[in-house]
């Protein structure tokens, strides 16, 4: 019998059309696989322009923002802007939760573990700070009350003496206390009230002062861009370092500068380890700074705003609503010392908040100086 002209089935019988499938456009039996009964695969939905655009921009924000963590917890200031960014960490907290809600909104997994984990190491470094143990002390030989204010190129001098009359401090640290100031200081506060005195006469802000009820014998102090004058004070039998601090701001351009006299700070510090001191002043640095903590950690010093319930209460713009800002002026003092109290002052007509701590002084601890 004969076949039918065309292609034979191996199977002796004409191929049917549902099995031999449509042609492709090219003319080959290319099988097409919904018709075999298998769903196709649908394509994944894309984000809208809008999604993606927001996706990119907390993308960024967070780069960012971790890199500014990573300086923090490598102990890093690094360069403009990381410093001036650090003085103001905290307040990283806000954004970085936003981004945290806009990530869930977005359902963006990866973004929402990435701004967890930014929150939790933010937290992690502006959680209160840590008093630190300081041991057993001696029997308290005196207290001591410590005023420190930076008066803006001396407009706020009428608010500091007023301040100081009121409040009756046994030391007293002004920073840019210039030529008006200083002679404002000399004749409205009395000499009985007040009989020992460092001052530095100059001009803008380069001026400071040291008024003192204690006795007081000047010292080298720390040279600097800003007049840091020292002295050492007869307290309740005890010589005390005492170190006015104003080193220059970290303004773009000025990060090394600033570094570097924050690095003076640390080598007077260190310096005084071994006795009780009190350095006080506008440190143009928090404890964010990696400069700042240096100089903590090479005198073994106390922040006494943080020992007196006043941590991380911002000392500076004075004009911003607490509790924005940032805490750059402090005093610090060695573990002779036990702090009672510490409060931020308002005063008109400067950028800056006063910080008043109430002290007590320490004797030796069975005939030895305690070790820092």
């Amino acid at each position: 019998m004969r076949a039918r002209s065309g292609t034979a089935c191996p199977t002796g019988r004409e191929p049917t059309e549902r099995e031999a499938g449509p042609l492709d456009s090219t003319g080959s039996d290319t099988v097409v696989p919904h018709q075999l009964g298998h769903p196709s695969a649908a394509p994944p939905t894309a984000r809208p322009a809008h999604q993606r655009l927001l996706i990119w921009a907390t993308a960024l924000f967070l780069a960012a923002a971790t890199l500014l963590v990573a300086c923090r917890a490598a102990g890093v200031d690094a360069v403009t802007p990381v410093p001036q960014l650090l003085a103001f960490l905290p307040w990283l907290l806000v954004p970085a939760g936003a981004a945290l809600l806009l990530t869930a909104l977005l359902r963006w997994r990866a973004g929402v573990v990435w701004a967890l984990v930014l929150l939790g190491g933010t937290g992690w470094f502006v959680r209160p700070y840590d008093a630190g143990a300081t041991g057993p002390r001696g029997p308290a030989l005196a207290r001591v009350e410590v005023l420190t204010s930076n008066v803006e190129f001396g407009q706020a001098t009428l608010g500091l003496i007023a301040a100081i009359r009121r409040e009756k401090p046994d030391l007293v640290f002004v920073q840019e206390c210039e030529f008006i100031c200083a002679r404002l200081l000399d004749t409205e506060i009395p000499r009985s009230a007040y009989p020992y005195r460092h001052v530095v006469e100059a001009g803008g802000a380069e001026g400071s002062a040291i008024f003192s009820v204690f006795p007081l014998t000047h010292t080298a102090g720390i040279d600097g861009t800003l007049a840091m004058p020292g002295s050492d004070a007869r307290i309740g039998g005890r010589t005390v370092g005492l170190q006015l601090a104003h080193p220059l701001p970290p303004v773009p351009g000025g990060v090394d500068d600033w570094r570097e006299e924050l690095g003076r700070v640390r080598t007077y510090a260190a310096a005084h380890r071994q006795g009780p001191v009190i350095l006080a002043g506008d440190f143009n640095a928090t404890r964010d700074h990696a400069a700042f903590r240096d100089v903590l950690d090479a005198g073994g010093l106390l922040d006494s705003a943080a020992l007196g319930g006043a941590g991380r209460t911002p000392s500076w713009p004075s004009d911003a609503p607490r509790p924005l800002g940032a805490q750059i002026d402090h005093v610090l003092v060695s573990d002779d010392f036990s702090v009672r109290d510490a409060r931020f002052l308002d005063l008109a007509d400067t950028d800056h908040r006063s910080l008043l701590v109430s002290l007590e002084l320490h004797g030796k601890q069975d005939g030895k100086q305690h070790a820092k």
